[in-house]
């Protein structure tokens, strides 16, 4: 994905993500399963956090992944198609087991905008 790792220990690392410090704990026996959304037919992980990449940053990230052989989670997909909330949505696993997003809106004003 093109992050770079800073400081680390046995147990932990800070990883730049997207101009963002994430710190990953390698806590496995915490990591929940994917369970049934209620707002999609997909399953999607309990705990799970991400980062909302322009349109362009988004393809350049799935293309990236796709040629790397990376394992999704989730494949890259549209997510909510003809609602406020439409986008492009795609799942990996962090070093821990937790599910990341990257997420994109080719109407980026509607990522907070209800329905």
């Amino acid at each position: 994905m093109g992050c770079t790792v800073g400081r680390s220990a046995s147990n932990w690392l800070d990883i730049n993500f997207f101009g963002h410090q994430l710190t990953v704990l390698f806590k496995p026996r915490f990591v929940r399963p994917l369970v049934d959304s209620q707002y999609s037919a997909r399953r999607l992980p309990v705990h799970h956090f991400g980062a909302v990449l322009s349109w362009e940053e988004w393809h350049q990230l799935k293309e990236k992944l796709v040629k790397s052989g990376i394992s999704f989670l989730i494949e890259p997909h549209e997510a909510f198609s003809g609602e406020v909330g439409e986008q492009l949505s795609m799942f990996l696993r962090d070093p821990s087991g937790y599910g990341i997003e990257f997420k994109s809106f080719e109407q980026p004003e509607r990522l907070f905008q209800a329905n």
